[in-house]
């Protein structure tokens, strides 16, 4: 029998303010693109990238929130808890292949420094701060509950970052003529995205792979257990995670002779939630070194 499967749901509930975000960063992203073409400004562009990347990182996002909210079925019988780390996955990949390029392009502004339009710089990347704030603060608060919504969080913020070193630029080299200012703002902006985006990519793939989930110590998890009298052993113990917040275990329990199942199963339950918040627990209890289960014909006694 399993016990303790409670989807307790970290499932997104930040759907409208990915919508507004989306919207948002969507209408804006024409007037960035025309404006960084005409302005002739690489930084500009590469903020108008990263805002293309915010929408296909929301779009994403949006297309994830329905399927992790789904409940199992026959073919999938946990759901569809882990579409939030491919979503992010998909985001991280996303954003490695924009800074890559945008260094690229930096390379030969290097080589060859070209004029730029800081006027009208400076304007299309306070409209493109101000768009990004209003999303920044939408998305905060699912930031902290979902790894999608976390993707798209920080592609926002990484846009927002870039916008500031957009003006920042544009004021410089309005005031001093000083056109590498503008590649050099655009690898500034590459730079700072990149091992945030590592940390995304690994906290997904660790997901995907179903690794120890963050903040939890399988030696931890293992004393835990070993703390109970009757038990004698653990073996067979895997804990992973569904989703960013829902952590699962499995293990083979050893109890001496004679110890209540029902009993050694509250307490373990009871005890695995209280230190690790694991809600999804199952165990399989054997009497000393082999398994015995006098109601079923396998010897096996699951809990």
């Amino acid at each position: 029998m399993s016990i303790g499967h409670e989807h307790h749901g970290a499932e997104v509930q930040q759907k409208r303010p990915l919508w507004w975000a989306f919207g948002l960063t969507l209408a804006f992203l024409a007037a960035e693109v025309v404006g960084g073409i005409l302005t002739n400004s690489l930084a500009l562009l590469s903020d108008a990238a990263h805002m293309a990347t915010d929408v296909f990182a929301l779009t994403i996002s949006l297309v994830a929130v329905r399927p992790t909210r789904r409940p199992p079925d026959a073919r999938r019988s946990y759901g569809y808890a882990r579409m939030e780390a491919i979503g992010a996955l998909i985001n991280g990949v996303l954003l490695v292949l924009v800074a890559g390029y945008i260094l690229w392009e930096a390379i030969g502004r290097f080589r060859s420094p070209a004029g730029v339009a800081t006027t009208g710089m400076l304007i299309i990347a306070a409209g493109g701060l101000a768009v990004n704030l209003v999303a920044m603060l939408l998305l905060r608060a699912g930031s902290g509950e979902s790894l999608n919504v976390k993707g798209a969080y920080l592609e926002v913020w990484s846009d927002m970052l870039g916008s500031v070193g957009v003006i920042v630029g544009a004021l410089v080299i309005k005031l001093t003529g000083w056109t590498l200012v503008d590649p050099i703002v655009a690898v500034l902006i590459s730079m700072w995205v990149l091992p945030r985006t590592w940390k995304l990519l690994r906290e997904a793939g660790q997901i995907l792979m179903e690794g120890v989930p963050d903040g939890i110590s399988i030696d931890d998890v293992r004393n835990t257990i070993l703390a109970m009298p009757e038990v004698s052993s653990v073996h067979d113990l895997h804990v992973w995670s569904l989703g960013s917040r829902e952590p699962a275990l499995t293990a083979h329990v050893v109890i001496s002779e004679g110890s209540s199942v029902a009993k050694m199963r509250e307490a373990l339950v009871a005890d695995l939630n209280a230190e690790f918040d694991i809600g999804h627990v199952t165990l399989q209890f054997e009497m000393s070194t082999r398994c015995r289960q006098a109601e079923m014909p396998n010897g096996r006694m699951y809990a």
